[in-house]
């Protein structure tokens, strides 16, 4: 049996104790724990030591569950803070009752009726109090304590390392330990001093370890992807702040003051105000009626208060409309790739928080045909061979169209919205030439692209999808 020098000092070291763990070897062998292991499962294949593997597992606070542990979990807290009954409104001061009543109504300490929160009797310890206090346990408790986010699991691992009676065998019948040779010089390969060389011999048939290079992450390079389509396209890229004024994000784009989306379960609106820009007169004189435009406006009384209310913007259409009211003379061609924000019940296929590509164009005489072949080329240039169009309504481009594209197995999947921006919007930013305007639902994308069927699967800290994503499509590179 051929044994490479590192299989033979480990089994020299390893005679006289019969078993041991890595570490003992590691200091008598001169090495490293790893390099032992990995000695010890190659020995392992020739069935001359026993390699077991001892997996442990350990429990410990959280920075919050550190804190609980202290001072009683929430509902405890707040439970012992008021006597046999308190008005709901009262106890929703208490700075942990939003986590604690929910809890006291699960654990059945207290019951709800008509604005009063009422005690059933007593409040018996469970065992995620019971596991509060001795983290080292293990059951129900220590998993409802996991659940929650107030201790962390952490795993370990050890190896202990026997020599079975073959390697016994091997060791008693005296080991060569003369050095071998791994790399040949081109020198010794001319002079023939390879022949005389002691050669170590490798296993073809022994997967190599595996390596795994820096990769930009999936969803990244999907974005950048597009960006650079876009930039070939002749497009320029513009950026803008995460927090914008109801003014740009909204009635810039004449977007009626009381429209659902401006609502709260649709946006998410900040406790600050923005300076209108000059020239916000036109856009209240348009909302109200019309303005010099053939339009009649939505009536009403325009609110420059709300105009002036910041938001998480819900598109990037403001960052749009605000780059064309400050270049106002053609040609322009630009887009913007940036987060949006919109209240969103999460889901497979909704986040409060997603990607959106933005892209307008605005030149002398640009019409509807040249929207199409703008949005035909970019999906064509991101792989989709069959686009096609189907009417749309959208509140501030008319005609407006959405672009659907060709999916095996899923058939046509629409992807994003498009249109010509109204007589209002433009008249109300200063803008005399037509605007062609298209939005994109990137993360919808990006799940067609990437092959995802949960979009939370994006944002995930996922080390081992990023490892096994390929980094480019190679039947498209070579078609």
């Amino acid at each position: 049996m051929e044994l490479t020098l590192n299989e033979k000092r480990l089994l020299l070291a390893l005679g006289p104790l019969k078993s041991a763990d890595p570490s003992t070897l590691a200091g008598i062998m001169d090495t490293t724990e790893e390099s032992v292991i990995q000695y010890a499962h190659l020995c392992s294949d020739r069935g001359l030591v026993r390699v077991e593997k001892h997996v442990s597992v350990s429990y410990h606070f959280t920075g919050e569950g550190e804190k609980y542990r202290k001072d009683g979990l929430p509902e405890r807290q707040v439970y012992d803070s008021f006597g046999d009954s308190i008005g709901m409104k009262e106890l929703q001061k208490h700075p942990l009752a939003r986590i604690a009543i929910g809890w006291m109504k699960k654990k059945g300490w207290v019951e709800i009726r008509d604005g009063m929160v009422k005690k059933t009797g007593n409040a018996p310890g469970g065992p995620d109090e019971e596991a509060l206090g001795n983290p080292g346990s293990e059951g129900e408790g220590i998993r409802l304590l996991l659940k929650r986010g107030l201790v962390r699991e952490e795993e370990s691992v050890t190896y202990t390392i026997l020599l079975t009676p073959a390697g016994e065998k091997a060791v008693e019948g005296g080991l060569d330990l003369s050095e071998e040779t791994k790399r040949l010089s081109a020198e010794q390969i001319v002079s023939g001093e390879w022949r005389d060389l002691r050669l170590r011999r490798f296993s073809v048939k022994t997967p190599p370890r595996r390596v795994y290079p820096g990769k930009i992450h999936p969803y990244q390079r999907l974005l950048n992807e597009m960006r650079q389509v876009l930039l070939d396209m002749g497009f320029v890229e513009i950026y803008g702040d995460i927090v914008q004024s109801s003014y740009w994000n909204f009635d810039a784009l004449f977007q009626p003051q009381d429209h659902p989306a401006r609502e709260m379960q649709d946006t998410f609106f900040l406790d600050c105000e923005s300076d209108l820009p000059p020239g916000w007169e036109s856009v209240k004189e348009i909302h109200e009626h019309g303005g010099e435009t053939s339009s009649t406006g939505w009536g009403g009384e325009w609110s420059t208060s709300r105009a002036r209310q910041c938001v998480l913007r819900t598109h990037t259409t403001g960052l749009t409309i605000r780059y064309l009211h400050d270049n106002p003379k053609p040609p322009v061609k630009a887009f913007s790739i940036g987060r949006v924000y919109r209240r969103e019940a999460i889901d497979p296929t909704h986040l409060p928080e997603f990607e959106q590509l933005e892209g307008v164009v605005m030149d002398r005489d640009v019409n509807f045909r040249h929207l199409l072949g703008f949005l035909r080329e970019f999906y064509v240039q991101m792989g989709f061979e069959d686009v096609r169009f189907r009417p749309g309504y959208f509140p501030y481009t008319e005609p407006s169209v959405e672009p659907e594209v060709w999916v095996d197995g899923l058939g046509w999947v629409e992807l994003g919205g498009a249109g010509i921006f109204r007589e209002e919007v433009c008249a109300a930013n200063g803008l005399s030439h037509p605007v062609l305007a298209w939005g994109l639902g990137v993360s919808r994308l990006a799940m067609l692209k990437i092959g995802l069927k949960d979009l939370r699967q994006l944002y995930r800290s996922d080390i081992e999808w990023v490892r096994e994503s390929p980094v480019c499509d190679i039947q498209r590179e070579v078609g």
